[in-house]
């Protein structure tokens, strides 16, 4: 006990000094990320710049698809481009599926000889249409195996190629050929790319026949495969704007550019305070300009803006209707699909095609938008002006700023979507929280502009607490990766009004499945809410219990999910992963417990949390060949962390039957749980650590279920428990982080953060924590935030955008509750 203490002041010192140190820097300088988030709200509305620069790419969907967002500065009728890239054109070369349908050779056994190369006689393949895909996906042709190989044969005479670049969407495991030699090859799980490829792959392409060859494994549940290759043309001149710099914290992404002699910041607010659910269920972000002369002159000054269509269209090919109005002061832009097939398209890399996007500015007499009427397949451009005419099919908003000298000038954007509605729950559609307080979008916008001012203090007030609390749980390097973790996992997220104005909060498991509530995302992502409001994780809970509690589930565990997003009918991922499931859930209930301070929610629900014990009791300890979370390392018996989780459950229940006066059965279940704590001990010692399963010696895991052996003050397993593994986690990372166990060299960097906070000295938790901080920032990989990836380069080897970032604040959780 004595030596607990020297430890937690020793950490507390260390995080005095540092905090001191730190005072003279600015409350977040968080100026480097994979991707930037933009307008982040849901996993439908949740636009990103996947470049360092905001003027050197389109803005993009999280999947990767275009969500363009473009901002050009007139100067005295010379232009800066500082937002966005227009889009450029695309030469086929070979069509991919979502361009036109296209016939191919096909097999679903292994074939023998060189199947890539051009002369392979595939005449005794079978024929078929791209793209490949599970039924559900409603492909052109569809694919029930596990492995599918694919040619596709095609002439080429083109001569000059500007840069070649292959169009991919698959799911899972995928390898891309052209004539005979690899270009591309990828792990589990899903992606669409745009992948440019480099001119030493150019130089294969031959005049005459050629052949992209592909092969696809599908490891479980969804799956698709297709491929195509285009000449990707020069884009069109502009002076770009000179970025300046790049911030971010919770709330915001801001940025500062020259455009010749006027300065120029643009800042991104997506308004996500969980304490006030009625403002962060608004689908609003508001975008600020501010513009000031940097060499005491005065000059003239127009900004252009534009918000596309495609931004409520999950394909370009979809017809969209764009109309223009006024309503109370305030300019419309509103687009949306013409078919508007609510709640019809379901799955992973998908994006929504129902429902309006919105721009909107208040009218001060100096913007000029097309006319006010509708029309299909894209907006009405701008008239013409002196010097404007290459930019007028590109900008539905031209606002004219006039004169500008040393007095700032400034001006705010909101962009909304409002996706009438959201979720499908056991066959009943229901609305987005907000649509409770107002009868019309309209309604919202005009009250989030009356209220901006109010809302962006209210902002820039949280993000500095939040900064304030990371550093002084973890310090600086924590901080910031709790910052860029804020917005993107509450945008993988929907808050949606229950049918008894309940809150439901289910999350979308993006780039892994497209489920909709996942147990085991729920899990990872729960410090967060835990936080900041526990009201949250119960939506992300309940629901699963209540799947159980009706009937409709009736398996002796949890279920993994609810569905595929937006449709929570059910589950639909094709396993179980039974010890999973019932540890989380019984896990994720008594933190709730802890947050709330009272038992009252595991009171509701004790009959289903008794059945789920009983389980663990039962298949806990020593867990059969299954799957875990960690599925895409595949199945495991006698799984050690899987083991400890179980443990930790089972005692997590006695501490609730404690707290709600059930002696009996808190006594009953502290016994068994310490009883398997003992064996576990015995039976997992490797030595110097403890091992990846119990039969087999020389192999070891990251145990970062006994995480919540510490937060919830168990006390099942001894502190030289905790320290023997940190020291043995310090000897086995590489320069991206701590694999995440013996058998590959990938890693979890949720899980990572979860494993450093059980370390008991503060060096010992920034060691662990300050490879994933590399990854974040320097990872060659240009997407928002990945969870899966590669510790020996840095790369992505999955998933992104996931919610499961959220499991960065566990470090501020134990804080908080050590208060």
């Amino acid at each position: 006990m004595i030596m607990k203490k020297i430890m937690r002041n020793k950490w507390r010192l260390c995080l005095t000094i540092s905090f001191q140190l730190s005072v003279i820097i600015s409350f977040s300088q968080v100026n480097k990320a994979p991707a930037y988030p933009l307008v982040v709200h849901d996993p439908y509305f949740s636009i990103w710049s996947f470049t360092d620069k905001l003027n050197e790419s389109t803005t993009k969907h999280w999947t990767g698809k275009d969500h363009s967002l473009m901002g050009v500065l007139s100067v005295d009728g010379e232009f800066f481009k500082f937002l966005g890239e227009p889009e450029r054109e695309l030469k086929t070369i070979l069509p991919d599926g979502e361009l036109q349908s296209y016939n191919c050779k096909f097999a679903e056994t292994k074939p023998l000889g060189d199947w890539t190369s051009v002369d392979y006689d595939d005449t005794k393949w079978q024929t078929g249409k791209g793209m490949f895909g599970t039924k559900d996906i409603e492909p052109q042709s569809v694919w029930s195996s596990r492995e599918i190989w694919i040619r596709r044969t095609f002439d080429f005479q083109q001569t000059n190629i500007n840069e070649l670049l292959l169009k991919i969407k698959y799911d899972d495991n995928v390898e891309i050929y052209l004539n005979g030699d690899k270009i591309f090859n990828a792990g589990c799980c899903s992606a669409n790319k745009e992948i440019l490829l480099s001119k030493a792959i150019e130089q294969k392409l031959r005049k005459g026949k050629n052949v992209l060859a592909m092969y696809c494994e599908n490891t479980g549940g969804q799956a698709y495969i297709d491929a195509g290759l285009y000449d990707r043309l020069p884009a069109q001149w502009v002076d770009q704007a000179i970025q300046k710099k790049v911030e971010i914290t919770a709330t915001h992404t801001r940025y500062e550019f020259e455009c010749g002699p006027i300065s120029l910041s643009v800042d991104f607010l997506s308004p996500l305070l969980m304490n006030d659910l009625d403002l962060y269920s608004l689908p609003i972000s508001y975008v600020t300009f501010n513009v000031i002369s940097t060499d005491g002159r005065t000059h003239y000054v127009k900004l252009f803006f534009d918000a596309s269509a495609d931004i409520s269209k999950n394909k370009n090919s979809q017809t969209e209707m764009v109309s223009f109005f006024k309503k109370d002061g305030i300019l419309y832009q509103m687009s949306g699909t013409k078919d508007q097939q609510i709640l019809k398209r379901k799955g992973d890399d998908v994006r929504i095609d129902w429902g309006y996007s919105y721009m909107a500015l208040q009218d001060q007499g100096e913007i000029k938008l097309p006319q006010p009427r509708p029309m299909a397949n894209g907006p009405v451009p701008p008239g013409p002006m002196p010097g404007e005419k290459r930019f007028s099919d590109q900008f539905n908003l031209v606002i004219d700023l006039s004169t500008v000298k040393s007095v700032p000038v400034h001006r705010t954007i909101l962009l909304a979507y409002d996706d009438l509605y959201s979720i499908q729950y056991f066959g009943q559609n229901l609305q987005a929280w907000w649509k409770k307080n107002f009868s019309s979008t309209e309604e919202m916008i005009k009250k989030s502009f009356d209220e901006f001012k109010s809302i962006e203090e209210r902002c820039e007030n949280f993000d500095k607490q939040l900064y304030s609390d990371a550093m002084n749980a973890g310090g600086k390097t924590y901080a910031d990766l709790c910052v860029l973790a804020y917005r993107q996992s509450l945008a993988a997220h929907k808050l949606v009004r229950g049918s008894n104005n309940e809150i439901l909060f289910p999350q979308k498991e993006n780039f892994s499945n497209g489920s909709i509530w996942t147990v085991d995302v729920t899990y990872p992502s729960a410090p967060l809410t835990l936080i900041y409001n526990p009201a949250l994780l119960k939506g992300m809970v309940e629901p699963l219990m209540y799947y159980s509690e009706s009937g409709k589930w009736t398996k002796p565990f949890p279920a993994h999910d609810l569905g595929t997003y937006p449709l929570a009918n059910g589950q639909t991922y094709p396993e179980d992963m039974p010890v999973e499931e019932a540890g989380n859930m019984i896990i994720l209930t008594a933190a709730i417990c802890r947050a709330e301070n009272k038992f009252d929610f595991a009171k509701k629900h004790w009959d289903v949390l008794s059945k789920w014990v009983e389980f663990l009791v039962n298949a806990g300890f020593d867990p059969a060949n299954q799957l875990c979370t960690d599925d895409f390392a595949g199945h495991l018996a006698r799984n050690v962390n899987l083991s400890m989780k179980a443990i930790v459950g089972i005692a997590a229940y006695a501490q609730m039957a404690k707290g709600l006066g059930k002696r009996g059965e808190a006594g009953k279940y502290h016994n068994i749980a310490t009883d398997y704590a003992a064996r576990w001990i015995q039976m997992a010692d490797d030595g110097d650590h403890f091992s990846l399963t119990f039969d087999k010696k020389g192999t070891w895991s990251q145990k970062y279920n006994l995480v919540w052996d510490k937060l919830l003050g168990l006390d099942l397993f001894p502190q030289s428990v905790y320290d023997k593994e940190i020291k043995y986690y310090l000897t086995k990372q590489n320069a991206f982080g701590l694999p995440l166990d013996s058998r590959r060299t990938y890693t979890k960097n949720d899980w990572i953060i979860w494993t450093a906070t059980m370390a008991n000295d503060p060096k010992d938790f920034e060691a662990l924590i300050k490879p994933v901080y590399k990854f974040a920032t320097e990872t060659p990989t240009k997407v928002p935030l990945s969870d899966w990836h590669e510790t020996t380069d840095g790369k992505q080897v999955g998933f992104q955008a996931r919610s499961v970032v959220g499991g960065y604040f566990i470090k501020m959780l134990e804080n908080k509750w050590k208060k």
